[in-house]
């Protein structure tokens, strides 16, 4: 089957792009500032993880129920509720900032991660519009758009650092009220995706004219959506756990990474500049990740891709240097990418159209699941052991998919 993308699908997954790359830079934000706003408005290190752990709870909590909402009503209408959600939050964290209300803290980036994990529903979207041959390299089209909000990062930070000079606000607050206009444009963009790539598809045949779908039985077709059911497969299941590795063990470097560049005397701009290199590993490199993974299979790229992710924590953990942090932060991007990318794939290689959104939700639930556990641990291992030791656990994570795959048989 030669990849020729047709027009309507090109068109569809530029606009996904494009607004992924509005609304990118607000995550950035949470991970890279949200351990030092906990700090801020709290004064203990032992509670940084706080920001991280909400993140992973609002994609625990939003995941599976936003999977359910787009599997019955469409992808565009879930992505355009969590892209609202996702608003309302940047402004609740500004204004926490501003009256030094950790409650309110609290509750904005909860809502927002709601909001921005709800809107990575474009990945179901985009899995929608491609046959499973050409898929992981399709997901890896729209998280290319990410790296435009990347690129803006800085510069916002480094503006909004020069207003609240001027006019006394908190440094740390300002950059969230720029966000609500990206998200306004990234909204006004996705309203132009038709028609709505679960409709696609269902019927992919219809705008692929060479590709042939493969025959289900008929029970298998009735059978309702069951996260059990799809975790019966013990490749799904080692699908999850290397995304949840992989993932956890980046949610621990994010924080650490800011705390390490906070500790030895950098900048808000030199820790935004060395998250963006994090960023551009999450995303720069999706699309040769995703085609290696469509060629040679899920497994060959997920497995190198947690490793890659367990070198750069030890660097992140065990090294003072910004060049040498900054190295390990991107190699756990890159490493992330390659789990992540290829996990989804697999997922969606392996789940129908109409139950896709839920199947995608599951992983995304385990995957913020793991990410409290790493907040829940980060605080207190950095209060009693210090930073290389929260570094460790991150190592550690990465290395129980590998202990799984030697009791696993052959990813299928």
């Amino acid at each position: 089957m030669s990849f020729v993308i047709p027009p309507l699908i090109k068109r569809n997954v530029i606009l996904f792009a494009l607004s992924q790359s509005f609304t990118g830079a607000g995550m950035q934000f949470s991970y890279g500032f949200g351990p030092l706003m906990v700090m801020s408005l709290t004064g203990s290190a032992s509670l940084a993880g706080v920001s991280v752990g909400m993140i992973g709870l609002s994609r625990f909590l939003v995941a599976y129920p936003m999977g359910k909402v787009t599997d019955t009503y469409g992808r565009k209408p879930g992505i355009l509720l969590g892209l609202v959600l996702a608003m309302i939050g940047t402004l609740m964290l500004g204004s926490a900032m501003i009256i030094r209300s950790i409650p309110l803290y609290i509750f904005g980036l909860l809502a927002f991660g709601m909001g921005m994990n709800g809107s990575q529903q474009m990945r179901v979207g985009v899995a929608d519009m491609f046959p499973p041959a050409f898929r992981a390299r399709a997901l890896g089209y729209v998280a290319l758009g990410s790296l435009v909000g990347l690129i803006l990062s800085p510069a916002m930070v480094k503006l909004a650092d020069h207003i609240a000079n001027e006019t006394g606000a908190d440094p740390l607050g300002m950059p969230w009220f720029f966000l609500p206009v990206l998200i306004l444009g990234g909204m006004a963009i996705v309203s132009f995706v038709h028609p709505d790539p679960k409709v696609i598809g269902s019927r992919l045949q219809d705008y692929w004219p060479d590709y042939q779908p493969a025959k289900a039985s008929q029970s298998k077709s009735s059978e309702p959506f069951s996260s059990w059911r799809l975790m019966s497969n013990p490749s799904i299941r080692l699908a999850i756990l290397s995304n949840c590795a992989a993932t956890g063990n980046m949610s621990i470097v994010m924080v650490l990474t800011s705390l390490v560049l906070q500790h030895h005397g950098h900048s808000l701009v030199a820790i935004a500049i060395s998250h963006t290199f994090h960023s551009a590993g999450m995303f720069a490199f999706t699309i040769p990740l995703g085609k290696l993974a469509d060629r040679f299979g899920r497994s060959r790229v997920m497995f190198p891709g947690v490793f890659v992710s367990l070198i750069g924590a030890a660097l992140v953990a065990l090294t003072s240097d910004i060049m040498t942090v900054t190295l390990g932060t991107f190699l756990v991007g890159i490493g992330w990418a390659a789990a992540n990318v290829s996990a989804t794939a697999f997922i969606a290689d392996h789940s129908r159209t109409e139950e896709r959104g839920r199947a995608i939700g599951v992983n995304d639930s385990f995957a913020g699941g793991i990410t409290v556990f790493a907040a829940l641990v980060t605080g207190p291992l950095i209060d009693v052991y210090g930073l290389p030791a929260t570094g460790l656990t991150a190592v550690l994570l990465a290395l129980v998919p590998f202990g799984l795959r030697l009791f696993s048989g052959p990813m299928k």
